[in-house]
């Protein structure tokens, strides 16, 4: 596809083509490249979930569909709405960038995103890019990035719906929506309540350990966008999600809750100029809050601690098509990150601007991607990042791609301002990352991704003896991943394969919560307005400590799924998680009694009601 092309189907896409329209032969992808493009010539490794996807599989947690990704490894602490860590290519829950609409949502406090509070009614489509690529979006991208989109219309017709669930543990779900618009104009209003009595996340009954832990979420979602021409879009987004979660606390044994609110706002003005440049400006914010007490009658307004991060940001990207064959991509990326706490910190605000520009070249026998970031923090001072990947087409149906890629993560206000165990001396984490893709399309029904990569991280940050953070840590990680599509006799099969290899260079250890293997197994088939599929999961063993004392072992997970669309209003869905009712741990935890994994559901039956009346 030559560029010109590219660039009119970036002007023409409704808010950027944030969700591929149904009539594209493949989906159009926005996070790798930061603009629209087919999935196919995305340089970079990239995993995409549509709303089909998300309905077919009835999930009820992002983290469901993440572990179907190669690459990544999911570590929960409990049931619904406990924390949850995600590791990609072996990298740290901290070293993955999300992004919500575009904006930044992770705690600036500890550097992790709430994914366990993101509902999936509200979500239109995930976008999860494999590698570093901190040549566009700046820190963290050190693992990858991983990008949810809110719901949106169709720009068609009305389209209201109603869903009602209930299952194990008390569970039940409620969510709402209108979706609707025309050729100009496109908006979706979603709300949802999702609620479960839980289980109880800890096995070894010490204190008040033996409750079920609680989960209540109630989200709200706008998605609208407007185009006045061909020439000028503009719209705006927003998530709320907020509630309280139940957890053990495994020191003091009292009945401790959070009260939760993540929200995402943001705006975008999307223009073309002429047939060389378009661009696109964003303004973004964005809360992270977390408040913790302790809910029982004993003690029932102690507070243990309160975080609060508020975000704000600017985004600014123009598009430059130079030839039909030749683009630039050139940007400014700023924002500034405030942290309301209960703990005092010796700085609570900082800043970071940055710039950065990428060209591509897309020929016949081969193309290339080259591109430069420059970053200034408050704090650490600047960084300078760079990428580049070369792409060979082997023939129609076969590409090899090898790309190099620099990474980097700034340090936390944990890590730098707190007040006993801080260190305002601490540099950002750095990576590179070399990687060599196969990409077929073998056959009209069958697709393969491969990829061998090699990262090695310098300067991790890690805590010593009296738990002050240091740059002290080298890693090396080496990987195979593979992801496979195939209709075979009527059934769609989607396979994900993760070989790793995640190791302290200095130790020769084995990276903590990083499982060695990962498969992902979904087979899916349609009879008239009958669905049936089933999912195999299966993890490696993994260790818990840094010493590689401390094993875990594998597991694997069967689940069953079948719906009924009874009528063009009327759908009906069942879902069996663990059906093998399989006793497993994530993680563990330590208590005065010893040391034990936390608990994680057993099997579990969900049944869903769709209402989607026609106006």
């Amino acid at each position: 596809m030559k560029l010109s092309r590219l660039a009119l189907a970036i002007t023409l896409a409704p808010a950027l083509s944030w969700a591929a329209e149904p009539y594209l032969s493949e989906p159009l992808v926005v996070t790798s490249g930061r603009q629209a493009e087919p999935l196919a010539q995305a340089t970079a490794a990239t995993t995409v979930f549509q709303r089909a996807d998300i309905e077919r599989l009835q999930v009820s947690s992002v983290a469901e569909l993440l572990e179907r990704v190669p690459g990544i490894s999911v570590v929960r602490t409990g049931g619904a709405g406990s924390q949850t860590g995600v590791f990609l290519r072996g990298t740290s829950t901290a070293q993955t960038l999300v992004l919500v609409d575009g904006q930044r949502i992770a705690a600036a406090s500890s550097g992790t995103s709430s994914l366990e509070f993101l509902a999936p009614e509200q979500i239109e489509r995930i976008e999860v890019v494999r590698g570093a690529r901190s040549a566009l979006y700046g820190s963290d991208a050190i693992g990858g990035v991983i990008q949810i989109f809110t719901r949106q219309g169709d720009g068609r017709s009305l389209k209201p719906y109603a869903r009602l669930a209930a299952g194990s543990d008390s569970t039940y779900q409620r969510s709402l929506g209108l979706a609707g618009g025309d050729q100009r104009t496109r908006f979706h209003l979603g709300a949802a309540l999702d609620e479960t009595a839980g289980i109880d996340a800890t096995r070894d009954g010490f204190g008040a350990n033996g409750d079920d832990d609680a989960y209540r979420n109630r989200s709200l979602s706008l998605n609208l966008s407007h185009r006045f021409d061909e020439t000028l879009q503009v719209g705006f987004n927003a998530l709320d999600q907020r509630g309280q979660v139940e957890y053990d606390d495994v020191f003091t044994g009292l009945l401790p809750t959070t009260d939760f609110q993540l929200s995402s706002l943001s705006g975008f003005i999307d223009g073309r100029f002429n047939e060389h440049w378009s661009s696109r400006l964003e303004l973004g914010h964005s809360k992270d809050q977390r408040e913790t007490g302790d809910g029982s009658s004993a003690a029932p307004d102690y507070s243990f601690f309160t975080y609060t991060t508020y975000r704000d940001a600017v985004n600014w990207v123009n598009t430059l098509t130079l030839t039909d064959n030749q683009q630039v991509l050139v940007g400014a990326d700023w924002y500034e990150d405030r942290l309301h706490s209960s703990t005092t910190f010796a700085e609570d605000s900082r800043w970071n601007q940055a710039a950065f520009a990428q060209h591509r070249y897309i020929g016949d026998t081969f193309s290339t991607e080259l591109g430069l970031r420059h970053d200034k923090n408050q704090q650490f001072g600047s960084e300078n990042i760079w990428n580049a990947a070369l792409t060979l087409p082997l023939d129609n149906a076969n590409d090899l791609i090898l790309s190099y890629s620099e990474g980097f993560r700034a340090p936390t206000f944990n890590d730098l301002y707190d007040p006993w165990y801080g260190n305002p001396e601490l540099q950002a984490e750095r990576s590179e990352s070399y990687e060599l893709q196969w990409r077929s399309r073998y056959s009209d029904t069958g697709s393969l991704q491969a990829s061998v990569y090699r990262t090695e991280i310098e300067d991790a940050i890690v805590f010593d003896e009296s738990f002050i953070p240091q740059n002290i840590q080298t890693a090396r990680i080496n990987g195979f991943e593979a992801a496979m599509q195939q209709e075979l006799f009527g059934w769609q099969s989607n396979l994900a394969l993760a070989l790793i290899d995640p190791r302290d260079r200095d130790s020769g250890h084995t990276l903590l919560r990083r499982a060695k293997r990962t498969l992902s197994l979904d087979l899916d088939r349609r009879f008239g307005d009958v669905s049936l599929g089933a999912g195999w999961r299966a993890i490696s063993g993994r260790y818990d400590d840094a010493d590689n004392e401390i094993e875990m072992s594998g597991y694997g997970l069967l689940s069953l799924r079948a719906a009924w669309q009874a009528n063009e209003e009327l759908g009906l869905s069942l879902k069996l998680d663990n059906l093998l009712d399989k006793d497993y741990a994530e993680a563990t935890y330590s208590t005065p009694n010893g040391r034990f994994g936390y608990n994680s559901a057993g099997r579990t039956a969900l049944f869903a009601v769709t209402w989607t009346p026609q106006l």
